[in-house]
């Protein structure tokens, strides 16, 4: 059985006095930050997801401070899952405790399904207010648009999206129209279902520093 390394437990006050988020973090000297959001914590979904694990393993192995959590309710971390405006707040939470762990100026923001959706909402935040570092990249995988609404949303022009054209949770149609609304770009792995079952070498391929 593997053996995970062990994580970290992050102050997390905006849930309740005592409560923590479970991080997973890989520090170096670089001036780019990565944070990485998991999908649906509903369908069981965690920062240990395979595609998650890609993105993470990615980051790492282009020299980026490395930084993925569980949202409230998952794994360690205290509270409820709510699949909505918990899992922002968690999200902004991680990303300022990480930027003052850095000297990071430049951040490199992904999610996966739902946590595609956070990412967006991230983005829009980082848009509107000053937290001290600044967008550099912004890569949704399979984002969840259709259950999440984004519109009204700012995101950055140069914002990618990845998915499979085989995907069976988010409609590759649904996610195309998204992408020329918002005048994004786009890859589109093909075979690939909505978790990269095979795929996941094609995913990791796709994507950009």
């Amino acid at each position: 059985m593997k053996t995970l390394k062990p994580t970290l437990l992050i102050d997390a006050r905006h849930i309740h006095e005592n409560a923590v988020l479970e991080v997973d973090a890989h520090f170096n000297d670089s001036d780019t930050l990565s944070l990485i959001l998991h999908p649906n914590p509903k369908a069981g979904g965690d920062m240990n997801n395979k595609v998650v694990t890609t993105l993470y393993r990615f980051c790492k192995e282009n020299n980026m401070n490395t930084v993925r959590f569980n949202y409230r309710g998952v794994g360690k971390s205290s509270g409820n899952i709510e699949y909505g405006n918990g899992e922002f707040l968690d999200s902004l939470c991680i990303l300022n405790w990480a930027i003052n762990q850095t000297k990071a100026k430049k951040l490199w923001l992904a999610g996966f399904s739902f946590g595609g959706f956070i990412a967006c909402r991230v983005a829009n935040e980082l848009a509107t207010k000053n937290l001290n570092i600044t967008l550099d990249k912004l890569t949704l995988i399979a984002p969840s648009i259709e259950k999440n609404d984004p519109s009204g949303l700012v995101l950055p022009k140069d914002t990618l999206v990845i998915y499979g054209d085989k995907d069976e949770f988010v409609r590759p149609s649904s996610m195309n129209d998204f992408v020329y609304e918002f005048n994004l770009r786009q890859k589109i792995v093909n075979n690939a279902t909505h978790f990269f079952h095979g795929q996941l070498n094609q995913l990791k391929d796709s994507l950009e520093i």
